[in-house]
């Protein structure tokens, strides 16, 4: 299983219900851009979001991540994102 794969299951894991999508930004995967959706974050502060994911991805990144890049959004928002990338 690659690290993306991991932290993939890891946040589907820890978030019911969210949508996780990872991908490699240098080839290497260690630099990793991370797209986070769940309803866990209605009504929470950026910053608040990227903690929850940080708080479940700490232990997993310490020796095989570099980088991580998180962009995280409700899963309304996630639906809107997903129709706009499809036209």
């Amino acid at each position: 299983m690659t690290p993306m794969d991991e932290i993939k299951t890891l946040i589907e894991d820890k978030l019911p219900g969210a949508i996780a999508e990872v991908g490699d930004m240098t080839g290497t995967m260690d630099h990793l851009a991370v797209l986070v959706a769940s309803d866990e974050f209605k009504g929470k502060m950026l910053i608040d979001q990227h903690q929850i994911v940080m708080d479940i991805l700490r232990e997993s990144l310490k020796e095989k991540v570099h980088a991580v890049k998180i962009k995280t959004m409700t899963m309304e928002k996630y639906q809107t994102y997903q129709a706009a990338s499809e036209e």
